[in-house]
């Protein structure tokens, strides 16, 4: 039987499966005579017809029933093989260096990257936390190559200027945190007519940083504290002194203690958002983790 082939063991598997001939040629993308040859050919090799041929299409003779318990095997094994290199063709290998600013790398960013390195074992990601100045200092100087930055309202007017920026779709509104005690965690939604008597935990830093003051549409709003990190934001929630605004993207993440509540304003729009930035002809693990970052 040294005259098999695999193209002849799956053409014989397919004519078996299939009945016909003109069915198989049309399912494996040959011509009707292609199928024929080959037909032809592993039945030279074994010596004995494979097939009876009938009005209505062809059926296996007791030869072929015999080969086909092994050639489904090989074809199966075959197939799967393709199947397996052409996903390590599709893998990507090397590092990848990723900069967010703070509430993004503790929230959806990390999904990102574990939806990356899920899809690619071999690429190395490491993940930086900084500033949206800094970060985008260190992509221009070649220290990372994607950077997670906020931008908007209260925010500098960076220079993107010969960058690609691709927004980053936001799943909930901007809310407030509050703590587990306090009678708005109970609540689906707060109205904004609520939020005029509360203490206020607000935000300071370096400029440019994304800070967060009181609720955006209040006025002469009372500020109980300052804190530079958000994780001290909510900690000072957590124990009960304040409520403090805090972006959709970090429901989820909330400490313990601590309940996000949405907010219903119809006079707030929110002109703060968050984009990925990229050189303009970036690579193809940069341009991977921007996809896996939009499918959060």
């Amino acid at each position: 039987m040294s005259g098999m082939t695999l193209v002849g063991l799956r053409v014989v598997v397919e004519v078996a499966r299939r009945g016909s001939f003109t069915a198989s040629a049309d399912a494996l993308g040959y011509t009707q005579s292609a199928v024929s040859r080959q037909v032809s050919a592993m039945e030279t090799a074994v010596g004995s017809p494979l097939f009876e041929r009938w009005a209505r299409g062809v059926r296996p003779t007791p030869a072929c029933e015999a080969l086909l318990e092994h050639a489904r095997q090989v074809v199966a094994h075959l197939e799967a093989a393709e199947l397996e290199i052409a996903g390590l063709r599709d893998r990507l290998a090397g590092r990848l260096a990723v900069g967010a600013y703070p509430t993004a790398a503790a929230s959806f960013v990390p999904r990102a990257v574990a939806r990356l390195r899920a899809a690619h074992p071999g690429l190395a990601v490491r993940l930086g936390e900084a500033g949206s100045p800094a970060l985008l200092r260190r992509l221009r100087a070649g220290r990372i190559e994607v950077a997670v930055i906020a931008v908007g309202d209260g925010l500098p007017g960076y220079d993107l200027a010969g960058l690609r920026t691709d927004p980053v779709p936001v799943r909930r509104g901007p809310g407030i945190a509050v703590a587990n005690s306090h009678p708005f965690a109970r609540q689906d939604e707060v109205d904004v007519r609520d939020l005029a008597d509360q203490v206020w935990i607000v935000g300071v830093g370096k400029e440019g940083d994304p800070q967060f003051g009181a609720w955006p549409t209040l006025t002469a709003p009372h500020i109980g504290h300052e804190a530079r990190t958000w994780q001290t934001r909510l900690g000072l929630v957590a124990a009960g002194l304040g409520v403090s605004v805090l972006p959709g993207l970090a429901a989820d993440i909330v400490p313990r203690g601590v309940t996000w509540v949405p907010v219903r304003d119809p006079g707030f729009v929110e002109r703060r958002r968050t984009v990925v930035v990229t050189e303009e002809d970036r690579s193809p693990a940069a341009d991977a983790f921007v996809r896996a970052l939009r499918e959060d």
